[in-house]
C-alpha cells in the first residue's frame, strides 16, 4: 500500500471518529453533568494515550522531560482537558447538538484571529472576508435562521460554545512553544489536568454514580475523541509528508467532511431534526474555513 492511501485511510479514520463524537457528548450527558463526563473521559483518555506512548516506545521519554516543560505542560493542562471541556461539555448541556457542533467548529477562525496579537501574523482581506462569512454561519444557526430578529436560541449556550474555540486557540498557541514530543505533551496536559477535574467536581458536583450508559459513554470520548484521534491524525499527516504520500492539504481539507457527516449522527443517534438553518449556517462556516486556507500562490 502506498504512503497516499495510508495518509488517506489514517485521514478518513479520524473523521469518521470525530463525526460521532457530538453525538456522544449529547448522549452521555443524558447519564453525567459535564464535569463528571469530563471526570470519567479525562481517566479514559490518560489510559489511552498511555497505550499509545506504550506502543509506540515512548514511556521512557517520560523521564527526560525536564522541569520547565513540566511546568509548561501543566499550564496547558489548565487551557486542556480542564477549561476547554468544561467550557464545550456546558455548552453541549445546553444547546442542540447540532448548533453547538458547528458553533464549536469556528476555532480554526478564532485561532487566526488571536494569532494576529499574539503571534505577530497579518491579516489581509481575504482573511478578514472568510472571518465575516463563517461568522455569518454562526449567527444563522444560533437565530435558526431568523436572522432579523437576532434572538439567539440560547445566548449562554451560544456564548459558551464560542468562548471554548477561544480556549482552544489559546491552546495550541502556547503549544507551538513546547519542545516536548506531542504524545507525550498531551499525556502530561490531561495528567496534570485531571486532580483539577477532581476538585472542581468534588466541590460543584458529586462523584458520578456508576451507570453502563454513563461509563460507557465517558470511555469513548476519552479514548476516541480525545486520545486515539490525536494519534491516528499525526500518523495520517506523517504519511502524507512523505515523497509519494499525496499532499498534507488534501489530508487536511479531509476535516471539512467531518461537521456534515457529524448532522447524520446526530439525526439517527440522537434523535434531532436537523434544521435548514443549521447545514445553511455550516456551510458558511465550512466556506469561511476553506476561504481562511486558501492560497492563490500555493494553489498554481
Amino acid at each position: 500500500m502506498t504512503n497516499s492511501k495510508k495518509a488517506l485511510l489514517f485521514g478518513l479514520g479520524t473523521v469518521a471518529i470525530w463525526s460521532t463524537v457530538a453525538s456522544a457528548f449529547k448522549i452521555s450527558l443524558r447519564h453525567l453533568d459535564p464535569l463528571q463526563l469530563l471526570l470519567c473521559a479525562c481517566v479514559a483518555s490518560l489510559v489511552a494515550l498511555a497505550g499509545i506512548l506504550a506502543f509506540q516506545g515512548k514511556l521512557g521519554e517520560l523521564k527526560k522531560v525536564t522541569r520547565s516543560q513540566l511546568i509548561r505542560c501543566g499550564l496547558l493542562g489548565v487551557l486542556n482537558p480542564f477549561l476547554y471541556y468544561v467550557i464545550l461539555f456546558k455548552a453541549y448541556d445546553l444547546l442542540p447538538a447540532q448548533e453547538a457542533q458547528p458553533l464549536n467548529y469556528t476555532w480554526a477562525i478564532t485561532l487566526s484571529l488571536l494569532a494576529v496579537p499574539m503571534l505577530g501574523q497579518k491579516m489581509s482581506l481575504k482573511d478578514l472576508g472568510a472571518i465575516l462569512v463563517s461568522y455569518f454561519g454562526v449567527v444563522v444557526i444560533s437565530t435558526h435562521g431568523d436572522i432579523l430578529a437576532l434572538e439567539f436560541s440560547n445566548p449562554t449556550g451560544v456564548a459558551l460554545a464560542l468562548g471554548s474555540t477561544i480556549i482552544w486557540a489559546l491552546f495550541w498557541i502556547f503549544n507551538t512553544r513546547s519542545t516536548v514530543d506531542s504524545t507525550v505533551g498531551l499525556f502530561l496536559n490531561f495528567l496534570f489536568g485531571l486532580p483539577l477535574i477532581l476538585g472542581t467536581t468534588l466541590f460543584y458536583s458529586e462523584l458520578p454514580a456508576f451507570t453502563m450508559e454513563g461509563m460507557l459513554g465517558a470511555a469513548y470520548i476519552g479514548f476516541f475523541e480525545m486520545g486515539i484521534t490525536f494519534a491516528l491524525w499525526l500518523t495520517a499527516m506523517k504519511y502524507a509528508a512523505l515523497p509519494d504520500g499525496g499532499s498534507t492539504v488534501r489530508i487536511a481539507n479531509l476535516i471539512f467532511l467531518s461537521p456534515f457527516v457529524s448532522l447524520i449522527f446526530i439525526h439517527f443517534l440522537v434523535g434531532e431534526e436537523i434544521l435548514p438553518a443549521t447545514i445553511m449556517g455550516l456551510g458558511f462556516i465550512i466556506a469561511g474555513n476553506a476561504l481562511m486556507q486558501y492560497n492563490p500562490k500555493k494553489s498554481k
